[in-house]
């Protein structure tokens, strides 16, 4: 038995080698006859190492070639940041920091000589979003909360995960341009709803924007965003390939399942500021409620055009908020040449986008919220001390519930379930612990953002102002932020 045994083990090796070696074959016939790829056929076979390790190339040097400050779109000190606040396990480090102080673009907070003491602290105020504009205002209670994520783009658990934590952590949500899912009402957290060109969730089957649809929805929401642009993709429309339109989200945004969802570049009927603030009037008189834009900026007409609209029509007309968003890119696909070179980044653009409304006194009417990149108690403090009221997160909120920056949000091939409607993938995403996660980030960022205004030696963070940051423009010079952008 034990000779048969033999036997057919090197019967079954001599097999296996044969079939591997008719493979090779093939493939060796293949590569020198193909011509695509000059590479496979002057190295047939050895040149797939080429593509094989080009492939691998962003996921090599994420854990072992660069370094912890260098790798974009956020380094590794960034997000191991956010985990370790997310896990609540404290963002103290020792023995000093890997950030180059001397980096132009480097924020540096201006410490007061006297801080303020710790019974001399106030609670960070709420702000009242709409107040005396609609039926139904909203009082938002935190100073970070959710940018917008589709249902589509990211998954079900994920959307879970962060409508329950946001309803524990007391901020709001944003339910991104693709619609109101049953998902973004499980935790019972404050939802914006953001109505983006394709109108997906308030749409009539022809893509024209539906009332009565709007009207339901109002009673799950506390305010409107009407999307003009976005800092990924500045004019072009969100893109969710075919493969994630499946038949549940396609019933919540009204399309065919199966089919790449498109949103047009722009909304159809609204070509001009005016048109934009008859469409910010009629959806706020319909629901009751608060009513805003989003928007990135490439210079200072838009703001202008719309601040001399407001002031021409009435303060009524105006939005009730206005959310900035930087060209950093964000979390949805888009063409590299827009997210590498289009629109301002959030830097420029905030200053820019407060300067204009103080200008024309509409600051205090209309809320600035900033967006870009604001994953830090530094970088959402210096939004702070620009002029914005409140700061949105997205990456940092995904990178919270597990996201590793693995640049496949788009292939529905997320290994974190973040981004993937494959079920399998899904299972590592659980929601219970992932939505703690989100808690402990949301009250991590606010207790920081208080900690650096204290420093700062206001009693809490709605006091920081732009003489409180500096800005380094070249080695061992900075500048304070409100010498570079002196404000109206």
């Amino acid at each position: 038995m034990s000779w048969l045994s033999g036997v057919l083990a090197q019967g079954v090796g001599v097999l296996i080698g044969f079939v591997l070696t008719l493979i090779l074959l093939v493939l060796l016939v293949y590569d020198l006859t193909q011509q695509k790829h000059s590479v496979l056929r002057n190295f047939p076979v050895i040149g797939h190492l080429r593509y094989w390790l080009e492939q691998l190339g962003e996921y090599f040097r994420q854990y072992f070639f660069a370094n912890d400050r260098e790798e974009m779109p956020f380094n590794r000190a960034t997000r191991a940041w956010v985990y370790r606040e997310a896990k609540d396990e404290g963002g103290a480090i020792g023995f000093g920091s890997t950030n180059d102080r001397r980096e132009p673009g480097t924020l540096l907070f201006v410490n007061h000589p006297f801080p303020v003491l710790e019974e001399d602290r106030l609670p960070t105020p709420p702000l009242v979003i709409g107040e005396g504009a609609c039926d139904q205002p909203f009082l938002a209670r935190s100073v970070v909360n959710i940018s917008g994520m589709s249902f589509g783009a990211i998954s079900r658990p994920a959307i879970q995960a962060l409508s329950r934590g946001a309803g524990q952590a007391g901020c709001w949500m944003d339910t991104g341009e693709g619609g109101l899912s049953p998902y973004h009402l499980e935790g019972d957290c404050d939802l914006i709803m953001q109505v983006g060109t394709a109108k997906y969730g308030v749409r009539n089957p022809d893509g024209s924007f539906c009332p009565e649809k709007a009207r339901e929805i109002a009673r799950s929401v506390k305010a409107f965003e009407i999307k003009l642009s976005q800092g990924a993709k500045p004019g072009k429309g969100g893109v969710l390939p075919g493969a994630k339109v499946t038949p549940e989200i396609a019933r919540i945004r009204g399309i065919p399942a199966g089919e790449d969802s498109i949103s047009p570049n722009r909304h159809p009927d609204i070509a001009n500021v005016d048109q934009l603030l008859d469409r910010v009037c009629s959806l706020r008189d319909l629901t009751g409620r608060p009513v805003g834009v989003k928007t990135a900026l490439g210079d200072e007409s838009f703001m202008s055009e719309l601040c001399e609209a407001v002031l021409r029509r009435g303060v009524q007309d105006a939005p009730d908020f206005l959310t900035i968003d930087g060209g950093e890119g964000g979390t949805g696909a888009a063409p590299q040449t827009l997210m590498d070179h289009m629109s301002l980044p959030i830097a420029e653009a905030l200053p820019m986008a407060v300067d204009a409304l103080r200008s024309a006194g509409l600051k205090d009417r209309v809320r600035v919220i900033a967006s870009g990149k604001l994953v830090t108690p530094a970088r959402a403090a210096w939004a702070l001390c620009t002029g914005a009221d409140f700061v949105h997160s997205a990456r940092g909120f995904m990178f919270a519930i597990g996201c590793i920056q693995a640049m496949r949000c788009h292939t529905n091939t997320c290994p974190t379930g973040v981004a993937t409607h494959n079920r399998r993938l899904q299972r590592g995403l659980v929601v219970e612990d992932k939505a703690t996660r989100v808690v402990n980030y949301v009250r991590s960022l606010n207790r920081d953002i208080d900690m650096i205004a204290h420093s700062c030696g206001c009693r809490h963070a709605r006091e920081l102002g732009r003489q409180h940051v500096r800005i380094v423009e070249t080695a061992g010079r900075s500048v304070p932020l409100n010498v570079l952008y002196p404000g109206a």
